[in-house]
């Protein structure tokens, strides 16, 4: 599967503008046939707490309008929006295809407590697995990264994992170093896809995208038009795991009693 990231230069809470940068990738990815392009985290406003201005209702404007690109431009995308839940809001992930059906949503399930962010977010409390061209893909969000065990959950029913995500470079070790241990430990190929530039709160941001697969190893791309482009193949996974398994070994009933 051919697949696009795009380590945005998110423009501060600027839907159209952000909207416009993501439409010029999409086409520049369809010329040379993505079949997947994925977003960072809260794609269209960067990682922001003002939800009163960036919140949208489950008729969000900005999941019609990527259904649209998808559409349009023959390509899945996955990208991050905020959606409004009571008195607080949603960080969510939404996988669309590249008829602009959308096949999975995904709320953050770890809000970043050190950014306030459980102050303004509402955890979600459901795992999301999709399936497209014959590989299952899970979706997590940023500060999800940082809890092995839920990894450990969505290897067993996927592929892939992607993680969208605004991850300041300050840390931008910690997401390379956790990036590469998820992959090896759940054998699985993980997506990792952060924004760069600066963001309204003075955060600096480092290119970072990559996709690891089930041996830890970074896979090769080719760079276009500012994305890294990586031809998948969807029975690595399996066919690794056939070779060298050791998630097999693992004791989810000791762990539970333990934990």
């Amino acid at each position: 599967m051919k697949t696009a990231l795009v380590s945005l230069n998110q423009v501060w809470e600027d839907k159209e503008a952000n909207l416009s940068l993501c439409e010029e990738h999409i086409k520049e990815a369809s010329i040379v046939k993505v079949d997947l392009i994925i977003f960072p985290e809260m794609t269209l406003t960067g990682f922001s707490i003002n939800i009163e201005k960036i919140a949208e209702v489950e008729s969000s404007e900005t999941i019609i309008e990527f259904q649209s690109l998808a559409a349009k431009y023959n390509i899945a995308i996955v990208f991050g929006v905020v959606i409004k839940d009571e008195n607080k809001a949603l960080n969510r992930s939404v996988f669309v295809d590249n008829n602009g059906e959308i096949l999975g949503t995904y709320t953050k399930i770890h809000p970043f407590t050190f950014a306030k962010e459980d102050k303004y977010f509402n955890a979600g409390n459901k795992l999301s697995v999709v399936e497209y061209q014959g590989i299952k893909i899970a979706l997590t969000i940023c500060y999800d990264l940082r809890f092995p065990e839920l990894y450990s959950v969505l290897s067993k029913q996927s592929d892939m994992v992607i993680n969208i995500a605004n991850w300041p470079e300050k840390r931008v070790e910690h997401w390379n170093t956790l990036l590469k241990a998820r992959a090896i430990e759940n054998q699985t190929f993980i997506v990792g896809v952060n924004r760069v530039g600066v963001d309204g709160n003075s955060l600096e941001y480092e290119e970072s995208s990559n996709i690891h697969n089930a041996n830890g190893d970074k896979l090769i791309y080719d760079s276009f038009q500012d994305m890294k482009i990586y031809n998948v193949d969807g029975k690595f996974t399996q066919e690794y795991r056939s070779k060298f398994n050791t998630i097999n070994d693992r004791k989810p009933q000791m762990y539970k009693e333990i934990i």
